[in-house]
């Protein structure tokens, strides 16, 4: 009876090889052939301005959160003119007309964040 199981005994056994094998191997030639102590400029603040290793709860500047909102927003919308400029010759005057009106919208947006400061970095 324990016979039928042994299919599945390799078959579990093969899986934790296939998954523990390649990291231990790895943590091994990187230990064997790496240097053992980090390099400070990888360790120091890159784009977003704090440490790389401190307390997850530490505060920081909201401001980075207002610029990538602000690039992904003006980012995106440009976005729409791709298709937009495919497509122009078949959706005529009418639509020439609602992207005229979108980019007014998209320009008075970026002078209204352009004259509150949000593009400003102290």
């Amino acid at each position: 009876m324990l016979e039928n199981y042994f299919p599945i005994l390799m078959f579990v056994l093969v899986g934790i090889l296939v998954g523990v094998v390649p990291i231990a191997l790895g943590g091994g030639i990187s230990r064997l052939l790496g240097v053992h102590r980090p390099d400070p400029e990888k360790l120091s603040p890159y784009e977003c301005g704090f440490e790389a290793f401190e307390d997850a709860r530490m505060k920081f500047d909201v401001r980075y959160y207002l610029i990538a909102i602000l690039f992904i927003l003006f980012d995106l919308e440009i976005a729409f003119l791709f298709p937009w400029a495919i497509v122009l010759r078949e959706i005529g005057f009418f639509g020439f007309m609602a992207m005229v009106v979108f980019l007014a919208i998209l320009i008075v947006g970026f002078i209204y964040e352009w004259m509150k400061g949000a593009l400003e970095w102290e």
